[in-house]
This record gives structure tokens, C-alpha cells and sequence, in this order.
């Protein structure tokens, strides 16, 4: 059996302040697109509450997710592929305290445009969720080649979409983004060494 080599990056690897600034415009420029899409659009940001069980719950969806992850990489190997190439991407060049930028920068600002504002614009229906987390699996795909990546990320957001349009709170799945993307990129840095 012939073992895949590396995939090489289709775009150059990126310094560790590179990260943090292509994390910060990205989120400055979802939230502008968010806030122009409401300003023009005839709906309302979807409601978020600070209730403890939605917060435990978003806790909980979290860990599901992340739990659901470590599965499919362990038999998609399509997808392990994928997202060794875009982790080492994102987290080899940051530093551990880095990743705390990590889950609050993405699950704010993609949060409030995909399930915040994308869903009450197209609908806060089952089209509208998976619309929605098909734009979401886009926003992740970093070449030709990401695409059980752009897959993955695409389920995840339908996950995130239900949540929200279930709980009828943004918090929801603003905490689960976060608690998923902290748990798995430092389960990541410490698989690494």
C-alpha cells in the first residue's frame, strides 16, 4: 500500500501574528457583514439569553461535537487528512495562549452572521438551517483538496443551526463553537507534542 505524502499548504504557511491577524480581520469582517445585513434586511438578530441551562447546554453540545469529531477522524480518514492539514495550518504557528482568541473570535463572529442573522433572513426554517451551514462549511474551505473539511464543517453547522432554532437562543451555539474549537485545538497542540 502506497502511504499518502504531506499535502502541501496551496497557500504558504503563515507566522504565528499572521494567525492571529487573519483571525481578527475575518471576524471584524463577519461581524460588518452581519451588521450591514441587518441594517438592509427586514428581520431581527436572533434573540440570545444568558440562561444558565442554555449555557450548560451549548457546554454540552460542545462536547458532543467534539466527541463527534474525534470519531469521524478516527474512521474518515478523508477527513483526518483534511483536518491535520488545516489544524497544522491555524494552530502549529499559535502559541497555547492563543487559543483562547481561537474560540472566542470564531464562535462570536461566525455565530452572529450564520446563526444569528443568516437564519432569521433566510427563514428560521430547515431550509434556512441548512443554507445557512452550507455557506458556514464554505467560509472553511482553504483549498481544492478540503473538502471532507468543508463537509465536516457543514454537518457541524447544521448541528449549531438546530440548536439555535430549537432553544430559540444564540447562546446556545455561540458556547458550543466555543468550547469545540477550544477543546479540539488543544487536544491537537497536546497530540503534537
Amino acid at each position: 500500500m502506497v502511504e499518502k505524502q504531506k499535502q502541501e499548504p496551496e497557500i504558504p504557511y503563515l507566522s504565528r501574528v499572521q494567525v492571529l491577524v487573519a483571525m481578527g480581520v475575518t471576524a471584524l469582517l463577519l461581524w460588518t457583514i452581519a451588521r450591514v445585513w441587518l441594517y438592509f434586511g427586514n428581520f431581527l438578530l436572533f434573540e440570545w439569553h444568558l440562561y444558565p441551562r442554555d449555557l450548560l447546554l451549548g457546554l454540552g453540545i460542545g462536547l458532543f461535537i467534539t466527541g463527534l469529531s474525534g470519531l469521524a477522524y478516527r474512521v474518515w480518514p478523508q477527513y483526518r487528512y483534511s483536518a491535520d492539514y488545516y489544524l497544522e495550518m491555524v494552530l502549529k504557528p499559535l502559541a497555547w495562549p492563543d487559543l483562547i482568541w481561537l474560540g472566542l473570535l470564531p464562535g462570536l463572529s461566525e455565530e452572529l452572521l450564520f446563526r444569528g442573522v443568516m437564519l432569521p433572513a433566510l427563514g428560521l426554517d430547515h431550509l434556512a438551517v441548512i443554507g445557512s451551514s452550507v455557506c458556514f462549511g464554505i467560509l472553511h474551505l482553504s483549498g481544492y483538496q478540503q473538502w471532507p473539511y468543508v463537509v465536516w464543517a457543514t454537518i457541524i453547522g447544521i448541528i449549531l443551526g438546530y440548536s439555535a432554532l430549537l432553544t430559540g437562543n444564540l447562546l446556545v451555539p455561540i458556547v458550543a463553537h466555543m468550547v469545540t474549537n477550544w477543546i479540539s485545538s488543544c487536544l491537537w497542540k497536546i497530540q503534537q507534542g
